[in-house]
């Protein structure tokens, strides 16, 4: 049961971080947040490896921290490129 805890966690939080990717700067907190639940999701994947809801984390979480990852870039480049408008 307790890697079943770990799957749910790792699910949210995956699902979470995909929230994050629509709050530019923010994408920071889904990155950690994808990674935490990449973590949790792969220890309930050796605790358990037919759990589907581990798998879904895991997949959710890879998701999650290559689409924040992308968008908090994207963010900053973004804010370089007006940097150097101003000048």
């Amino acid at each position: 049961n307790r890697s079943n805890g770990k799957a749910t966690a790792s699910l949210v939080l995956g699902i979470i971080s995909l929230v994050f990717i629509f709050f530019g700067t923010y994408a920071f907190i889904g990155m950690v947040l994808a990674i935490i639940g990449l973590v949790l999701g792969i220890q309930a994947k050796k605790e358990s490896p037919d759990d589907g809801k581990a798998k879904a984390g895991v997949i959710l979480s890879i998701i999650g921290l290559s689409l924040c990852a992308l968008s908090f870039i994207a963010c900053i480049a973004c804010v370089g490129a007006l940097a150097g408008l101003s000048l």
